[in-house]
């Protein structure tokens, strides 16, 4: 477990995120390409990330272990300019470790907050569900309200706050499953899978080389910056109906024991507002809900016994809302 570091550095040449749309787009290829200097893996999966940045939301990778979801997590910030912190998840984990504790000050007998590593802008929660369910609910006024209450006193979290979470959905041994409420707190669940032929090659041929300096493209306030911005994307009045019943129509599914609650349609709003800010558009197109409701909705959904049994999947399920819930162009 690391504590943020109080010394930022400057970003090189970061553009603005504001007016002309133009710039948003730039910013998303340089950090893609800078992400990309020690990441090896998909390049939507650094575009679910900056989208989760800019809808101020959280994001929980999981995969199986040697897939570079950590590695992937300390380069996105690396770019981002911002204050990080690691916390390492283990069964003896306490909440105060998270959080942070008063101490006794002996010069003048005062008490003294030690903040703990959740003060910092981005924060790796790493192998998130080693912890139990106390240690993980010492998450969840941060992730909702970006604050935390330590002795009755409430303290802010610095903003831009994102929790970036690591899981591994292999080992059923020494692991809690995250509650539902926490769960619900991610805006995306982001399943990361082994990488290609190539990907993997790649990996083998760069491994005992020194990859090259990660340059910083964002800073605290231009994610701020960008972040209004994208929430001034238009969104159809027809748009907004289609994501309400694309919703809806998760709980009405048969093979569904819990769908999707109001949390996931705002959600899937806010997220495809940045998707189109980030690809220079000033309003959503059916396509931004398209490309996002899998990672919005696949933590949300909760399939009946007698689903599982049958082997459906919460991926068929969402498949066939949007085959059964078709976007409608008149009001």
């Amino acid at each position: 477990m690391t504590a943020p570091s109080d010394s930022l550095p400057t970003p090189q040449g970061a553009k603005a995120m504001l007016e002309p749309r133009h710039p948003a787009q730039t910013v998303r290829a340089e950090l893609t390409a800078e992400v990309g200097k020690h990441y090896v893996g998909s390049r939507d999966t650094i575009d679910l990330l900056l989208i989760a940045l800019l809808a101020r939301g959280h994001v929980l990778l999981e995969g199986v272990p040697g897939i570079a979801k950590t590695t992937l997590v300390k380069t996105f910030s690396e770019t981002l300019g911002c204050q990080f912190s690691r916390i390492q998840f283990t069964p003896d984990l306490l909440p105060a470790d998270i959080t942070g504790t008063y101490v006794l000050n002996l010069r003048d007998q005062s008490f003294i907050l030690r903040k703990g590593p959740i003060f910092a802008n981005i924060v790796l929660a790493d192998e998130i569900n080693r912890a139990p369910a106390k240690t993980q609910s010492a998450l969840l006024e941060a992730m909702q309200e970006s604050q935390v209450t330590i002795e009755g006193e409430t303290h802010r979290l610095p903003a831009p706050f994102m929790v970036l979470a690591t899981q591994n959905p292999i080992e059923q041994e020494g692991v809690y499953v995250l509650p539902e409420a926490q769960v619900d707190r991610f805006l995306f669940r982001v399943l990361l899978g082994y990488p290609s032929f190539d990907e993997e090659r790649r990996v083998l041929t760069t491994w005992n080389t020194t990859p090259p300096p990660v340059g910083i493209v964002l800073s605290p306030e231009l994610i701020e910056s960008g972040a209004e911005a994208a929430e001034r994307v238009h969104v159809a009045p027809t748009l907004l109906d289609w994501i309400v019943r694309l919703v809806q129509a998760t709980r009405a599914h048969a093979a569904v024991r819990l769908g999707a609650s109001p949390r996931a349609s705002l959600a899937l709003l806010r997220c495809a507002k940045v998707r189109a800010f980030i690809h220079g558009r000033d309003m959503v197109l059916p396509d931004d809900v398209k490309e996002l409701v899998r990672h919005v909705l696949n933590h949300r959904i909760l399939l009946s016994p007698e689903a599982e049994l049958d082997q459906i999947r919460v991926d068929d399920v969402i498949a066939e809302c949007l085959a059964e819930t078709p976007y409608d162009r008149e009001p």
